[in-house]
């Protein structure tokens, strides 16, 4: 991935700067790499990488392959890159709140689809805790003679335990479906090697039957 010098670029303005930097790294925790400019889109790709990607997201792939990247174990790197004056408005880029609305609800969407037991088990962990601090509450007040004004915390710590624990669940189910998707990228990943090989084997005999 070509690194820009996005410090030095004149026609970035001082806050595009600190969000791209902001950017690149919540892009870096979520794919555990050490890409300083991840939306960069000078990039080259290996034949093999570019079979084990998969991208889903229509509005761009800069992001999306390096988590995936990262997550797939893949090799990954940066190299500093010249760019040239800005010649015309970006086409991607209409406004900078949508872009980072947009970068941001990608950067979830693709770590929730890597990660699933780790966000749903952090936010049934919240409410669990949540729950069991409210419940301590009550039984607190309980000792203390003043349980009966304090009936509240023992209906929303029941509805936090209730979420917390149905999140926990949900962690589990979405972890079994993250290892199905794993599979079925490598289905995917050796039909289209073995769809290529085909072609390569195909184009070979023509040229023979040429010669």
């Amino acid at each position: 991935i070509g690194e820009r010098p996005i410090m030095a670029t004149k026609h970035f303005s001082p806050l595009k700067k600190f969000l791209q930097r902001l950017g690149s790294r919540a892009v870096r925790f979520a794919s555990h790499t050490d890409i300083p400019d991840a939306p960069s889109g000078f990039r080259a790709i290996s034949r093999d990488a570019a079979m084990r990607l998969n991208v889903f997201n229509q509005y761009t792939y800069t992001l999306e392959t390096i988590i995936q990247a990262g997550h797939k174990s893949m090799a990954i790197t940066s190299v500093p890159v010249r760019t040239n004056p800005d010649l015309r408005p970006s086409r991607l880029v209409k406004s900078m709140p949508s872009y980072v609305f947009k970068s941001l609800n990608t950067i979830l969407r693709i770590f929730v689809v890597y990660k699933p037991f780790r966000f749903f088990a952090s936010i049934g962990l919240f409410f669990l805790t949540l729950g069991v601090l409210l419940g301590l509450r009550f039984v607190y007040y309980w000792f203390s003679g003043e349980g009966t004004g304090h009936v509240q915390s023992v209906v929303l710590s029941g509805v936090l335990l209730t979420f917390g624990f149905q999140t926990i669940l949900a962690a589990f189910l979405a972890d079994l479906l993250a290892v199905n998707r794993a599979i079925l990228e490598d289905i995917h990943s050796r039909a289209k090697k073995e769809q290529y090989r085909r072609k390569e084997e195909k184009n070979w005999l023509l040229y023979i039957r040429k010669e």
